[in-house]
């Protein structure tokens, strides 16, 4: 599943983008400024970042220059209301991949995301995920614990893909809710206690200490020590 971000201060358009993308099969997460948005890019590997030109704290240009500088090379869609020949150059000129102008159509929009993220389907291009036992294939979408095929559903599959990205690390329920499934709003208050419940019944083994460890108050991190 291709991971997205995107950088937008105005919510109601961040909520319509993560909103049309999620519905296109894309994992989204979204930043409100410049400085929240620099941080997440530097931070984590995505597929695509879809940045406003015009953002508090750090503009779209100013991030994507100190991306470029840190030799981060994820593809950059910008979005703005300023469609001179001379803004499109310069933001191009500071390593955009692709430039669209405010107002835009959804399907020209999602035309541009699918060609900025288009990959060959060829051994390697998006490398498998392992740990411990298990292994996760985001080209192939399959899971598997051992010689064990896991069958998942896309949600299950998309927040397990999240935590194999960071093993160790805790993910914020929060975070979670709104990469998976889009705003809290959207979902009702035990999603994702559900979705952990349902993962940690077809991972688990018997006995053996659940690989999805809680962070009571915080979130969740993926445990190799589980996956062993």
């Amino acid at each position: 599943m291709k991971r997205i971000l995107v950088v937008e201060d105005e919510p109601w358009m961040a909520m319509m983008l993560a909103r049309v993308l999620r519905e296109e099969g894309y994992a989204v997460e979204t930043a409100g400024d410049g400085r929240d948005g620099f941080a997440r890019a530097a931070a984590d590997p995505f597929d695509l970042l879809i940045l406003d030109w015009m953002l508090p704290d750090r503009s779209g240009v100013q991030i994507l220059r100190g991306l470029r500088a840190a030799e981060i090379a994820a593809p950059v869609l910008l979005l703005t209301a300023r469609d001179q020949v001379e803004d499109r150059v310069e933001g191009l000129d500071a390593g955009a991949d692709d430039y669209l102008a405010k107002p835009f159509a959804l399907p020209e929009l999602l035309a541009r995301v699918r060609a900025l993220t288009r990959r060959p389907l060829v051994p390697g291009a998006e490398p498998s995920l392992t740990v411990g036992d298990l292994t996760l294939d985001p080209v192939r979408h399959a899971v598997r614990r051992g010689a064990e095929q896991v069958d998942l559903t896309a949600r299950e599959f998309a927040f397990l893909h999240l935590l194999l990205r960071r093993p160790g690390q805790v993910l914020t329920r929060s975070t979670l809710l709104d990469a998976v499934w889009g705003y809290p709003a959207d979902v009702t208050s035990n999603a994702v206690e559900v979705c952990v419940s349902h993962l940690r019944k077809k991972l688990d083994r018997t006995g053996a200490p659940s690989c999805i460890r809680t962070v009571r108050g915080v979130g969740y991190a993926f445990e190799p020590r589980g996956a062993r």
